[in-house]
């Protein structure tokens, strides 16, 4: 591997102890610095991470032994801060989505492409042996040619246990562009790009009340559809639809289920890195759970950031830009077409990215025998 690639963190809220924990334990990446408009966050960061200093954002992006900026800010300012590391000679690698629109994200990767930097994206669950697994089920022919695909993700919303609930039910909030981009990326992980979608949507009320918290009681405007369905056609003439609501109280269907001409596959929730994959094939009796046989084992957030950094220079990471672009693409088209009633062609496309073999890359699971899973 080298080098170890040497990272600076812009963005010290909730998400990044699931990146410090898994950081720990990844010898292809050194962490080194920590900035966030609250110093206090920072400082508290690298006081429990041995050899990180906390710095101001200008300085993280003036230094010189950061060669890769994680950006964990808010979705809002995912492109301003991606824009400044990459006009400092700094890769990125950003929290989902890559940017509030593919306008923003469009001049992410441009900057980029100019400046001669990598850009990665998560999500990165799918590198996970749950995707890979099911990933390469389908490249084995398991399932014969794929047909179609069906991806549920059902709650009946975040305000039930969110204490600051706004965000989601405001534009470039609800259950699409929050979740989409786990079930999105893994459809096409799974069954390749997408060239067109058609869409529809509805909202249930106009408010919803915050159910815990200091705010517990209050009520919050509901200004964005919190109910989506699309179908999404694949270039290889699959057919997936997406259930992507914040109304509904539960479901029993599968977080993804693919169907092929022998068999069909239960996918399981590409929110995680790992679970289990089943297969019921053309003429069986029952179900069947498969092996584990791809992905990165007992995997984690920054599991993406590991992958690019054994990236050969010049060839897009698995959890890359342009995959991030076209999943945001591709869920801008399916509100697009809700509100206009038409079917939307898609601009972009994204290589398919190759499977990850059954590796171990965490410290803590050298010398371990894989397991494979037979239950």
């Amino acid at each position: 591997m080298g080098k170890p690639l040497k990272v600076g963190i812009i963005g010290c809220g909730a998400i990044i102890a699931q990146y410090l924990t898994n950081f720990r334990r990844l010898d292809q990446i050194e962490l080194v610095a920590v900035a966030d408009l609250d110093p206090a966050r920072a400082q508290a960061v690298a006081m429990d991470y041995e050899g990180v200093r906390a710095v101001t954002v200008e300085e993280l992006l003036a230094a010189d032994d950061v060669e890769l900026v994680l950006n964990l800010t808010i979705p809002a300012a995912h492109a301003e801060v991606a824009l400044k590391a990459i006009a400092a000679g700094k890769s990125v690698y950003g929290e989902k989505p890559l940017a509030a629109s593919t306008a923003e994200a469009r001049q992410v990767l441009d900057a980029a492409r100019q400046a001669g930097v990598a850009v990665g994206c998560a999500p990165d669950t799918v590198l996970g042996t749950g995707i890979q697994t099911a990933r390469k089920a389908i490249d084995d022919g398991l399932i014969g040619a794929p047909v179609s695909a069906t991806a549920t993700m059902v709650t009946p919303g975040h305000e039930r246990w969110h204490p600051n609930p706004d965000f989601y039910y405001q534009p470039g909030g609800g259950p699409l562009l929050d979740m989409g981009p786990y079930y999105v990326t893994a459809l096409v992980t799974l069954l390749g790009p997408v060239v067109s979608v058609m869409g529809a949507a509805s909202h249930t009320r106009n408010t919803r009340t915050i159910g815990s918290g200091p705010r517990q009681g209050q009520e919050v405007p509901v200004d964005i559809d919190s109910h989506v369905t699309g179908v999404l056609v694949h270039a290889s003439g699959a057919l997936s639809t997406l259930f992507m609501s914040f109304d509904a109280v539960k479901s029993k269907s599968p977080n993804i289920e693919i169907h092929g001409e022998l068999g069909s596959l239960v996918v399981p929730d590409p929110n995680h890195f790992d679970g289990d994959v089943r297969l019921f094939s053309l003429g069986a009796d029952e179900w069947d759970t498969l092996p584990v046989s791809a992905g990165y084992v007992d995997s984690g957030r920054g599991f993406g950031i590991a992958d690019l950094a054994s990236t050969p220079p010049g060839e897009e990471p698995r959890a890359g830009g342009e995959l991030a672009y076209h999943v945001l693409e591709v869920m801008e088209s399916v509100l697009e077409s809700a509100r206009t009633g038409a079917a939307v062609a898609i601009q972009s496309t994204a290589k398919r990215p190759d499977t990850v073999s059954l590796t171990v890359l965490s410290t803590e699971m050298e010398g371990l025998q894989v397991q494979e899973s037979t239950s």
